[in-house]
């Protein structure tokens, strides 16, 4: 139902009409409205203990609709500052995870590219959705290999959840790693036990040269 290649074509910087389109395409048929903030939130299941985030804006420097790329498993923008996949390519698992009915607290946030504005907003506010999360896993980290233990040098996720979530998932080549930036799920270590980014296949984020490991 939902096509990566066709989400990949929205150039999505926040505030941008794009985005907007983006969301009501996408996410308000699955989500409904947003919060006050411009975050997405759906609870799947009963009292879910994991929190899945990925977030809806794009650091295109322009909105709109790019062309791609692709050779083999890979895909690039045709002419971009971006591709975009970080977090195209969350918000695609979070959808096709949603339509699986796996069981989940599910957040697409707004503005992360900005400064996690979305994610920090509702943190803040608390919503009852949170009570029983006791994991958040953020769908935006690049490459093949990453379950992040520690972000902007503080440990955020303990080594043994990195450890059994590479086991449930069968795929072993995802392990521990101490090099986590900021995503979405840094804002929520502050009341979350566990909260981790894991690899979703995109490579030289940020870049013209940004590319998305379809096969991963």
């Amino acid at each position: 139902k939902y096509s990566l290649l066709e989400m990949l074509k929205w150039m999505r910087p926040e505030g941008s009409e794009a985005q907007k389109e983006f969301c009501k395409i996408y996410l308000e048929p699955v989500f409904g409205d947003p919060d006050e903030h411009g975050n997405y939130i759906k609870i799947v299941g009963d009292s879910p203990k994991v929190c899945f985030a990925a977030h809806h804006d794009t650091v295109h420097k322009q909105g709109g609709k790019q062309e791609l790329t692709i050779c083999g498993d890979k895909v690039k923008a045709t002419n971009s500052n971006c591709l975009g996949a970080d977090c195209t390519t969350g918000v695609w698992l979070i959808l096709n995870m949603i339509q699986a009915k796996v069981p989940g607290v599910y957040v697409v946030h707004a503005g992360e590219e900005i400064g996690c504005v979305g994610s920090a907003a509702l943190v803040k506010d608390y919503p009852s959705s949170l009570d029983q999360v006791n994991a958040v896993i953020s769908f935006d980290r690049k490459g093949t290999e990453s379950i992040i233990t520690h972000q902007l040098g503080s440990r955020t996720c303990s080594d043994e959840f990195a450890v059994s979530l590479s086991k449930v998932l069968s795929m072993p080549q995802l392990r521990p790693d101490n090099t986590g930036s900021y995503p979405d799920s840094n804002e929520y270590a502050c009341i979350v036990p566990e909260c981790t980014n894991i690899s979703v296949g995109y490579l030289r984020q940020h870049t013209p040269n940004e590319e998305q490991d379809m096969y991963y």
